[in-house]
């Protein structure tokens, strides 16, 4: 049996994953999705560039045939090589044959079966940020290195996207990654599928998505539950709550004294299985306690007025740009919807689609602006600094911004697998006219257009951000007519 580098860090995203990469069906895989792709390409090309300026020679094998490139590795290890790009290193331990692949192996003085040097290891990420499971992974590296040489290197290195060389704490390292790596081969040797668990977080560019999917949705599964993390689940399978009816029965006071529950995250549990199992809307712990005097509660302010704007960002965070600011001006009086497209069509055109947007937003300066989730706010405070606007047009906008999720997660429990605008927005019946769109499709879509200049990527983007206006409006336009009614029912007047 063979554990590469990459089957660990998979490991440690998902034991799931690692387990199906090794034994799952192949004909299950999702096809590759295009921003995993385009992460994949962005990845090759800042590896290119860290090592443009650095000599460096490279072993010849065919991929895949790891005793080839680990025969090349060693040869230019004898020989001395000052650094060896992508080298293949095999150590066996337990009847394993362990395979590590360094981005770089760079020669240092020392001691080594080789002579007076060592090789210490270096891996290339296009993430700013040194990652746990990368560190444990050049850990590794250093494991498997210490035994094709002879000696272990004493430092180990990841090269971050804009932060540069980042020295990985080796003491601290190692003993974590050998725990994992044993739990990685336990699971492996015996051959034990990990259960399924949905964390949308990690599965959304998983190539076992679907599959998975389907699984935990003909079971129900507790974790496409909003608030079922990884470890409320075991504290709920400890407790023998892993059915949606079990836990929809749960007085939320059985909860309470769980690690990482408390009294609030109990009570919002068991009423989010109580609405899914119910396929129900809910008025919100908080609310459903004030009807019955339980405890006091301020309803958000959710305006109704002449003129509403709805607004939705689109963004390209490794390059740090707001490419697309959109804009659904909607028109009670004269019964219009107009959606305004403020569009970047190149990272140069950045200030010129903020000033369109800040002379929009002051077109109407009585309109209140719904958003979904803070980032338009944060955005629109980050770039009236950057560009220099004016305070005193930055300052008004913001107290005009509504944020619809608060709104939603404040006062209401939907049966919906999570709060994210798709899921409530399709939920209240609204339909996206390219169902696979999302977010990080639309930053593939805006790469492809400034690589080829096809316009047709732009007209994607701008479909997609249309319709997340309109979701937004659709969403809350439902949740003023359910909360009216729910008013209505238990008279609650303006003591909300």
């Amino acid at each position: 049996m063979m554990i590469t580098a990459d089957l660990l860090l998979n490991y440690q995203r998902c034991s799931r994953r690692a387990f199906l990469d090794r034994y799952g069906d192949a004909e299950q895989k999702d096809p590759p999705n295009d921003y995993l792709v385009k992460l994949i390409q962005d990845s090759a090309e800042n590896r290119r560039q860290v090592l443009a300026t650095q000599d460096h020679r490279q072993p010849k094998y065919k991929s895949g045939d790891w005793r080839k490139g680990a025969e090349e590795t060693l040869e230019l290890m004898r020989s001395g090589v000052d650094r060896i790009y992508q080298p293949v290193l095999l150590a066996e331990e337990a009847g394993v044959t362990l395979v590590a692949n360094p981005d770089l192996l760079v020669r240092q003085p020392g001691e080594s079966i080789f002579g007076d040097w060592i090789y210490v290891p270096s891996e290339i990420k296009l993430s700013k940020r040194p990652k746990q499971e990368y560190q444990i992974i050049v850990a590794y590296f250093v494991k498997v290195l210490a035994a094709v040489q002879g000696a272990w290197a004493e430092e180990a290195w990841l090269i971050l996207k804009e932060r540069g060389a980042f020295a990985v704490d080796l003491w601290e390292t190692i003993p974590r990654m050998e725990a994992i790596l044993s739990s990685c081969l336990e699971t492996m040797t015996h051959q034990q599928e990990p259960e399924v668990f949905i964390s949308r977080s990690r599965c959304s560019l998983c190539h076992w998505f679907n599959h998975c999917y389907a699984i935990a949705k003909s079971e129900q599964h507790l974790s496409l539950l909003p608030g079922v993390t990884q470890s409320r689940y075991v504290q709920l399978q400890a407790l023998n709550l892993t059915t949606l009816e079990a836990l929809a029965e749960t007085p939320p006071a059985r909860l309470e004294p769980l690690p990482g529950f408390g009294s609030e995250t109990a009570h919002k549990i068991v009423r989010q299985a109580r609405s899914t199992l119910q396929n129900v809307a809910l008025l919100g712990e908080s609310l459903a306690s004030h009807t019955v005097g339980k405890r006091p509660f301020r309803m958000p302010a959710i305006p109704t007025a002449a003129i509403e704007l709805y607004f939705d960002i689109e963004a390209e965070p490794s390059l740090n740009l707001v490419y697309l600011h959109g804009i659904l001006v909607v028109d009670r009086i004269n019964q219009t919807e107009v959606f305004h497209p403020l569009l970047a069509e190149t990272p140069e055109e950045e200030p010129i689609a903020w000033q369109k947007l800040i002379d929009l937003l002051w077109a109407y300066p009585s309109a209140p602006i719904f958003h979904f989730c803070p980032y338009e706010v944060q955005t629109v405070e980050r770039l009236g600094k950057l560009f220099e606007t004016p305070n005193e047009l930055i300052q008004p906008l913001l107290s005009r911004f509504v944020d619809l999720h608060d709104c939603v997660t404040q006062t209401v429990t939907l049966p919906v697998e999570s709060y994210a605008l798709k899921h409530i927005a399709r939920w209240v019946g609204f339909d996206w006219r390219d169902s696979s769109a999302n977010g990080a499709q639309s930053i593939y879509w805006y790469a492809q257009w400034l690589a080829t200049g096809d316009r047709s990527y732009l007209e994607s983007i701008l479909i997609y951000n249309e319709d997340d206006c309109r979701a937004t409006y659709q969403v809350k336009e439902w949740l003023v007519d359910f909360l009216d009614h729910a008013i209505a029912q238990n008279e609650l007047g303006c003591a909300v």
